[in-house]
């Protein structure tokens, strides 16, 4: 049986959680990994720990604008695509128009809700769920497969989960599997 890697904080482990995940990938056959990445550096560095395997990148959607929030550098696209990555700017699977609802109106509709709700077991397992919906919904990875998906709290990566993928449209048959690495204080 498999150890989780429980982190005491989050924050930046990612080269324990690619080193985790690349064992844990190359050993169960695991072919799809998804990583988030805003600038781009952690899907970079993703890039090289991944090389062989389907990499997705995925970043924030394009015109996304929130404070201290910087779009994936060209550079970094550059080295993902050079090794093979993909790199997907797409609406936000868990906000998207729900979001200029909020911003208008005031108000939060069900997929907020539910993006709240995951954010009980962490940011990075809310942005883990995220990522499999956009990378399905784009058709870059199967919703057949096991995948698995990287994503942080903040700066680096600091979560990973094994899940079976759903596209948007049938969101309530994604299932998580297990949790690779996690971080306890979040």
């Amino acid at each position: 049986m498999e150890q989780v890697s429980y982190f005491t904080q989050s924050g930046n482990w990612t080269d324990h959680v690619f080193e985790t995940c690349r064992k844990y990938a190359e050993t169960n056959g695991i072919k799809d990994i998804v990583v988030a990445s805003t600038t781009g550096e952690t899907g970079a560095r993703a890039s090289k720990a991944f090389r062989g395997h389907n990499l997705v990148v995925v970043t924030h959607s394009a015109g996304f604008k929130e404070p201290g929030k910087v779009e994936i550098i060209d550079q970094q696209r550059k080295v993902i695509e050079e090794n093979g990555g993909k790199v997907l700017i797409a609406t936000h699977a868990l906000s998207g128009v729900e979001r200029a609802f909020r911003k208008k109106h005031n108000t939060v509709g069900p997929v907020e809700f539910i993006a709240s709700a995951l954010r009980i077991f962490g940011e990075g397992t809310k942005v883990c769920i995220e990522i499999a919906i956009m990378a399905a919904d784009a058709g870059l990875i199967s919703v057949d497969e096991d995948v698995i998906c990287i994503a942080g709290t903040g700066n680096g990566a600091d979560t990973a989960i094994l899940m079976r993928p759903a596209n948007s449209a049938n969101f309530f048959d994604l299932k998580v599997r297990k949790y690779l690495c996690k971080p306890v204080n979040f």
